[in-house]
């Protein structure tokens, strides 16, 4: 089998449209996400390694081959699956290129856990310390999460390194799984979804069919009443309530419900079972139509991290966990590797330069677990001395969360961020994500040359190609109108969700592809009741807001209002907190709210009139908010509608 050097390698490709091209076919070379993945080695990866030390997460599993295996667990019950997150975001950065530093602290890792595992393979530093009984209280003792993380963490470091340390830990942990799962020797499953998908790259990893048996089981269970209810959340939380083919929409907790659903496109591209990826594709147009804030943010209720009902999507109370996020960049992937289908990546594209974006500091050492669309007082700042906050939403980045599931879930998203750049069929090469790479299969080398999203220029050199015909195919986002593309400076028609190019390249052809990025003025659905007769700005794939920081002094976001219809104006900005960035200038209104100074509330036909005052409004990507210490935020704002000033 081919080498392929990433999260997702379907075996059985004849159900892929599209094949991933991974980390040693697709190299970052620069741009914002290039200097994210070097800060990403240079910064992050060493914080998170501090973190997981000093909060216990380590020492949980070292103290299980000491006489202290029995003293009190720190942390959370399920804080072993931070390291192996931890292991698998540095495996796939080893991917990327070699680091003696990185390479010793994966064998300082793994040795811990492999001294903890049992000699039949089972590995919990919880239950092993005596914290509870194997497998006794699957909805909410993450045994199986944990371990598929393990085994993600496996799969990539034999991918990224070719070593089998790390995935020979996996394999006795996944052996142990399959002697007391497997065949239905359980009819229950594990309250939060993972071990799935991690079943399912194990046995892409290594042929063993049994793995992918036991991963098609626990799908097939889920839905059936088969967890306990755990405190007041019901089967619904658990994804335990409708059988997944009979599934319509996404329900329960936000991770948990995509993690489920990764797992049953997995299982659907190694079976071919279509009622699979038809209850995936059903449950992913709902989320994306219904669910999916502007941000990409998905899961509206702080209660139990959860998706609300259709159209719930409250700016300021808004969830939007960061991992939730990553979750539907990971369910879009496989979808688009399924199907093809340009929607996937246009939701991949906004997820990760918004929200995504979003949730870790410009210097990489702090971190978002909950990302609100607005904030409506400047909260208090998170800790600087590296105490985890007690507040869930601090108003700048904590450098690390009791529950620490987002940190090295950014760490193993960035590391791994090239094997969602490109993908190949028998009829070429496909780019879906536009930053500066070099992309190499066979005897094809391509250079991607942009600024983007600063600007819409997108510069393909054609460095090496085969002598045969073959199709260059260059996605035109959905958000983009009037593409326009050359091929050696000779204008080409662009149509179509993706500028298919079939013809015989030479060495030295050169590509330019167009997308014009004006900004624009976005309205919600109008079932969303939060942002009715509010817009919010957007430019290309970036999501825009307004924060108190670049406002004239006195102006209070809440009561700012938006004047439709007249002109945006971009500035550029060579430094804007540490990265170059298209801010907006936008005419506004500030609200006189004096009249209901006394009043909450009047009838429809005596209620004060809004008159204001013009104000020139500053809106800068979402992504850079709370950079610059607690502040005042908004993505949507009210369209005006009073009357005032003649110039209004």
């Amino acid at each position: 089998m081919e080498r392929h050097v990433g999260p997702v390698s379907p075996l059985a490709t004849e159900r892929t449209a599209v094949r991933p091209l991974g980390l040693d076919r697709v190299r970052i070379t620069g741009g914002f996400w290039g200097r994210w993945q070097e800060r990403n080695r240079a910064v992050t990866i060493p914080h998170a390694l501090g973190w997981l030390e000093r909060d216990g997460s380590v020492d949980n599993l070292r103290r299980l081959t000491t006489a202290d295996r029995t003293a009190a667990h720190r942390g959370f019950w399920f804080s072993d699956s931070d390291v192996y997150k931890m292991l698998e975001g540095i495996a796939w950065d080893l991917g990327r290129a070699p680091s003696p530093e990185l390479s010793a602290a994966v064998e300082a890792l793994v040795g811990v856990v492999a001294r903890a595992q049992e000699a039949d393979g089972y590995v919990n530093s919880y239950v092993q310390a005596g914290h509870d009984g194997r497998w006794e209280h699957l909805a909410i003792s993450h045994e199986l999460y944990c371990i598929g993380h393990l085994i993600q963490a496996g799969v990539a470091h034999k991918r990224g390194t070719g070593r089998d340390e790390v995935l020979a830990v996996a394999r006795r942990a996944a052996d142990c799984v399959v002697r007391d799962f497997g065949n239905d020797r359980r009819k229950d499953t594990d309250g939060h979804p993972e071990v799935e998908m991690a079943l399912v790259e194990l046995h892409r990893e290594t042929g063993e069919r049994a793995y992918l048996e036991l991963a098609r089981q626990l799908v097939d269970v889920r839905g059936r009443g088969v967890l306990e209810p755990a405190g007041h959340f019901d089967a619904t939380y658990f994804q335990d309530a409708t059988p997944v083919r009979e599934e319509t929409t996404v329900v329960g907790h936000a991770v948990r419900a995509l993690y489920l659903l990764c797992g049953v496109v997995d299982v659907y591209l190694e079976t071919g079972e279509q009622a699979l990826l038809d209850s995936a594709l059903r449950q992913w147009r709902s989320l994306t139509a219904t669910k999916t804030y502007l941000s990409g943010a998905v899961g509206s209720r702080f209660d139990g991290e959860a998706f609300g009902e259709p159209f719930e999507m409250p700016q300021d109370l808004v969830y939007g966990e960061t991992c939730a996020t990553i979750a539907a960049i990971m369910l879009s992937w496989r979808l688009l590797l399924a199907t093809g289908e340009r929607r996937f990546a246009d939701a991949i594209e906004r997820a990760l330069f918004n929200l995504f974006a979003a949730s870790t500091s410009v210097a990489r050492d702090a971190f978002f677990y909950s990302n609100p669309a607005q904030r409506r007082v400047a909260r208090p700042a998170a800790p600087t001395d590296g105490t985890p906050p007690r507040a869930e939403a601090p108003g700048t980045r904590p450098h690390w969360f009791r529950c620490a599931c987002c940190p090295p879930n950014i760490i193993r998203t960035v590391a791994s961020l090239g094997g969602y750049v490109a993908t190949r069929n028998d009829d070429g090469i496909q780019i879906h994500q536009y930053l500066p790479s070099t992309v190499d299969y066979g005897q094809t080398r391509l250079v991607v040359g942009t600024r983007y999203p600063l600007d819409g220029r997108v510069t393909v050199t054609v460095d090496a190609t085969p002598s045969a015909s073959w199709t260059l195919a260059l996605r035109i986002p959905g958000w983009c109108r009037g593409a326009t593309a050359t091929v050696n400076s000779e204008p080409v028609e662009v149509a179509g969700d993706y500028l298919a190019l079939r013809r015989d390249w030479r060495a030295g052809d050169v590509v330019v592809l167009d997308l014009p990025m004006p900004l624009r003025l976005t309205v919600s659905h109008p079932a969303v009741d939060a942002v009715r007769d509010a817009v919010a700005i957007e430019r290309g794939p970036i999501v825009y807001c307004l924060e108190s920081v670049d406002q004239p002094a006195g102006i209070d976001l809440n009561r700012v209002e938006l004047v439709a219809g007249e002109p945006l104006v971009e500035e550029f900005r060579e430094d804007l907190v540490g990265e170059p960035a298209v801010v907006a200038i936008a005419p506004g209104v500030l609200r006189d709210d004096s009249a209901w100074a006394e009043i909450g509330w009047a009838t429809l036909d005596e209620h004060p009139r809004p008159s204001g005052t013009p104000v020139r409004l500053t809106a800068i990507p979402y992504h850079l908010w709370a950079n610059r210490g607690p502040s005042v935020m908004r993505t949507f704002v009210p369209i005006w509608r009073g009357s005032g000033p003649s110039n209004l």
